[in-house]
């Protein structure tokens, strides 16, 4: 007879479900399997002894809760967004346990997360996204080629609107650029997005100086010593850029695609239109922008009317 499988067993089978089967996304993963590590150790803790799978289908609301209040308290709190995402993660694994091990637990759906108020999304201006695009250039300590790399992949984020990941997932097959452009965004949901001139013409410039020969079937975008560029180093790069530019901290990768669709929006293109352009699947994540450009045009009316 086999050995009962572990909850640690259970953990890693249902990450090896959400990266082949659900296709995550690297950092979904990587949430995901935190937040169930830290869900495991407390259970652990909280009973003294290792839990099956099976032990998991009776876990209690109130022990769901102790767990929150521990995230809420610990030496490193967790902000409501952040336990919010953590209990969506764990009734994501119970809902696996019970779909594919018939291993059930009603009290999940008891337990109801913090209140989070949905933030608007926090654009840069365009003088701003100019500026971020236009500043790897002046770095004297940047080789040519890495500054023409570091502006193509900023002028897609704000350009095409394009997440990191979806930039940096481009294959060398996929320049020269076209009109429009394919994109494989969350949930393996496609769009296709146009392709501005200033857009082709940054990354032709990348392909002109890059030192590397990529095969048609490699990342398009290189680190210095030739890997694939991560996600990490367009972050850093563009916290060296603001700090350069004397912009806030909420100029991030992220917020070029912001500034993408509230310009779009300020311009006068329809949330529709922009819902696709982004890949979002619901228009109330695109209604968010409406926020930004309603405060956009408050702010413009009490610096311009005379009564004001």
């Amino acid at each position: 007879m086999a050995d009962p499988l572990t909850s640690a067993e259970a953990l890693a089978a249902w990450l090896a479900h959400l990266a082949h089967e659900r296709r995550a996304s690297p950092r979904t993963l990587e949430a995901y399997g935190f937040a169930g590590r830290r869900y495991l150790a407390f259970l652990e803790q909280h009973r003294g002894e290792c839990l099956s799978a099976e032990d998991l289908g009776g876990v209690t609301a109130g022990e769901i809760r102790a767990w929150l209040a521990h995230l809420r308290q610990g030496e490193h709190p967790l902000s409501p967004r952040s336990l919010s995402q953590a209990l969506s993660a764990i009734r994501a694994f119970h809902r696996f346990l019970d779909l594919r091990c018939d291993i059930a637990n009603p009290a999940v759906a008891l337990v109801k997360g913090p209140r989070v108020k949905p933030g608007a999304p926090r654009p840069v201006t365009e003088d701003q996204a100019i500026g971020l695009i236009a500043e790897p250039a002046l770095d004297p300590d940047r080789e040519p080629w890495e500054a023409a790399r570091d502006q193509a992949v900023l002028t897609l984020l704000y350009g095409c609107g394009l997440r990191i990941s979806e930039a940096l997932s481009l294959k060398r097959s996929d320049a020269p650029l076209g009109d429009s452009l394919r994109i494989t965004g969350k949930g393996s949901k496609t769009r296709m997005v146009p392709v501005l001139p200033a857009v082709r013409e940054a990354v032709d410039v990348y392909l002109a100086e890059a030192p590397f020969a990529v095969g048609p079937d490699e990342a398009l975008f290189r680190a210095r010593r030739g890997g694939p560029l991560s996600p990490r180093h367009v972050q850093a790069t563009v916290q060296n850029l603001r700090s350069r530019l004397g912009l806030p901290s909420s100029a991030t990768p992220h917020a070029l695609r912001h500034s993408f669709a509230t310009h779009l929006l300020g311009a006068g293109a329809d949330l529709r239109s922009i819902q696709e352009l982004l890949g979002h699947a619901s228009l109330s994540t695109t209604q968010r922008y409406t926020q930004v450009d309603a405060a956009a045009l408050l702010s413009a009316y009490a610096q311009a009317h005379p009564r004001a």
